[in-house]
C-alpha cells in the first residue's frame, strides 16, 4: 500500500512540474533547453544505488535526445542514427550543463526518476557542425581563426598553426571567439586538439601565411577564415605612479571560397598598472572586447549581403514514381522565396536536371529543402557541390509514416530557476 501511494506520489509530483511551471520572467535562452524527463531502470540484486545512478543516466539521455531532435529535422535524424547513438548518446554528459533530481521512487523492482536538466544546444550544434551533419545557423558563416599573439613577455608569437607552433593559449582568441558565439556564428577548429595542417599536407611558409590558411579553411570546409595578430607593449607614457599599456589587434577575413579579402578590423586599447604582466593583459582584454564588438558587427552585415547574392546551379532530381513526386516537390519550389527563377534543362522518365537561381549558395539551398516534408515520400542529398545539388526519392515506411503522424515525445518543461547537481 505504501509503496503504491508512493507510486500515486511520483505521477502527481511529474504532472504538477508539467503543467504548473513558473511564469517566465525574462526571455528564454535559446542556447540552453531546460526540460524534465524521466528514467526506469531494474533494481538487481537489491543494488538500489546503482538503479538510481542508472535511472538518472537514462533521463539525462532522453533530454539529449530531445535536443538532437531540437537541432535537426526528423530526416536528418533519421539518416545519422550512428553518429546520434554512438556519438551523442554514447557521450550524452558532455551536453549537460546541469541537473537535478526532482523525486524517484521504487515501483515493482524498479526503480522511477523524474530529472530536470539544462542541456547546452550550442555544444550540441557544434559538435553536428563539425561532423558536417548541418549547418546549425544557416544565415551564419562557419569561420576558422588565426590570430598570433605576443606580449613583452613572450620570446616569440604564440600560434597554432605553420612550423614549430607555440603552445597556445590566447586570451584575444578566446574573448573574440566567445563573443562570435554568443551572436550564433559558428566557430570550428578552436577545441583542445587544434587541426593540424601536415595531415592535408599543407605547408605554412611562416606564420603570416594567408594562403596556406585559406588551403586550411577549405579542407575544412569553412566559410570563412579570420587571419591577423594581437600585440602588448609597454608605453612610454605613464599615469601617476603607474605604468601604461598599449595593444593592438589587426585582423582580416577571407571569403575561403572566393578567396577574396572581405573585410578589416583593428583594434587599440591603454591599460594602466604598475605590473608588468597584469598591464599587458589588461590591454590585450580592452583590446580584444573592443575587436570582437567591430568583427562580429562587420562580419554580420558582409554575410548577410553575401547570402543575398544570387548563385545558380543545377538540381538533378531522380528516383521511382517520379512525376507525381516530381511535380509535389517543384510546387515546393515554387514557394520557397529564395528561388529566384527555375529552368528545366532535361526530362526524363525518372529523372530530370533543374537549372536553380537560388538568393544563397547550393549548400543553403539544400539545407532548405531538406526541411520540406513529403506524405509518402522522402528526399536523399547525395551530392551537394558549388555547381550540382542530386535529390533522390526514397520511400517512406510504414513505421516512419506511423512515427512522424503520432510520434510520442518526451514532455518538457521551459523554466528559468537555476538548478544544482
Amino acid at each position: 500500500m505504501l509503496k503504491k501511494t508512493n507510486y500515486i506520489r511520483f505521477i502527481v509530483l511529474f504532472i504538477s512540474i508539467l503543467f504548473i511551471s513558473e511564469p517566465s520572467s525574462a526571455a528564454s535562452d535559446s542556447s540552453i533547453l531546460t526540460g524534465v524527463t524521466t528514467g526506469k531502470r531494474q533494481i538487481i540484486n537489491n543494488a538500489l544505488q546503482q538503479a538510481k545512478q542508472n535511472a538518472v543516466s537514462d533521463a539525462l539521455r532522453v533530454a539529449v535526445q530531445n535536443a538532437f531532435a531540437k537541432v535537426v529535422s526528423k530526416q536528418v535524424l533519421a539518416s545519422n542514427l550512428d553518429f546520434f547513438y554512438n556519438q551523442v548518446l554514447s557521450n550524452s554528459s558532455d551536453y549537460i550543463v546541469t541537473y537535478q533530481v526532482l523525486g524517484g521512487i521504487e515501483n515493482k523492482g524498479h526503480y522511477l526518476v523524474a530529472v530536470e536538466s539544462k542541456v547546452d544546444i550550442l555544444k550540441l550544434e557544434k559538435a553536428l557542425t563539425d561532423a558536417r551533419i548541418i549547418n546549425a545557423n544557416k544565415d551564419k558563416p562557419v569561420i576558422l581563426f588565426f590570430i598570433a599573439e605576443k606580449t613583452p613577455l613572450d620570446l616569440l608569437p604564440k600560434y597554432w598553426w605553420g612550423k614549430n607552433p607555440i603552445p597556445y593559449q590566447s586570451l584575444t582568441e578566446k574573448i573574440i571567439i566567445d563573443k562570435m558565439i554568443q551572436d550564433r556564428f559558428i566557430v570550428t577548429g578552436n577545441d583542445t586538439v587544434r587541426p593540424d595542417p601536415s595531415f592535408y599536407n599543407i605547408t605554412f611558409n611562416s606564420i603570416y601565411d594567408v594562403d596556406a590558411a585559406k588551403d586550411l579553411g577549405k579542407k575544412l570546409d569553412v566559410d570563412l577564415i579570420v587571419f591577423g595578430k594581437a600585440a602588448s607593449a609597454e608605453a612610454t607614457n605613464i599615469m601617476g605612479q603607474e605604468k601604461t599599456f598599449n595593444a593592438q589587434i589587426s585582423l582580416e577575413g577571407y571569403n575561403v571560397e572566393t578567396g577574396e579579402k572581405v573585410l578589416t578590423s583593428e583594434a587599440q586599447a591603454v591599460a594602466k598598472s604598475d605590473m608588468d604582466r597584469e598591464g599587458n593583459i589588461q590591454a590585450l582584454f580592452k583590446a580584444a572586447s573592443l575587436s570582437a564588438f567591430d568583427l562580429s558587427a562587420k562580419m554580420d552585415v558582409y554575410w548577410t549581403r553575401h547570402l543575398r547574392k544570387e548563385h545558380s546551379f543545377d538540381v538533378t532530381i531522380k528516383g521511382k514514381n517520379f512525376l507525381p513526386r516530381f511535380i509535389a516537390l517543384k510546387q515546393e519550389f515554387q514557394q520557397m522565396p529564395g528561388i529566384e527563377n527555375m529552368q528545366p534543362k532535361e526530362m526524363g522518365a525518372n529523372y530530370a536536371v533543374m537549372q536553380i537561381f537560388y538568393k544563397g549558395n547550393s549548400s543553403q539551398f539544400a539545407d532548405a529543402v531538406m526541411l520540406k516534408t513529403f506524405d509518402s515520400f522522402g528526399l536523399e542529398f547525395s551530392d551537394v557541390t558549388d555547381t550540382l545539388v542530386t535529390i533522390m526519392f526514397i520511400e517512406k515506411t510504414a513505421a516512419t509514416i506511423v512515427d512522424e503522424n503520432s510520434q510520442e515525445k518526451t514532455p518538457l518543461v521551459e523554466k528559468n530557476q537555476n538548478t544544482t547537481e
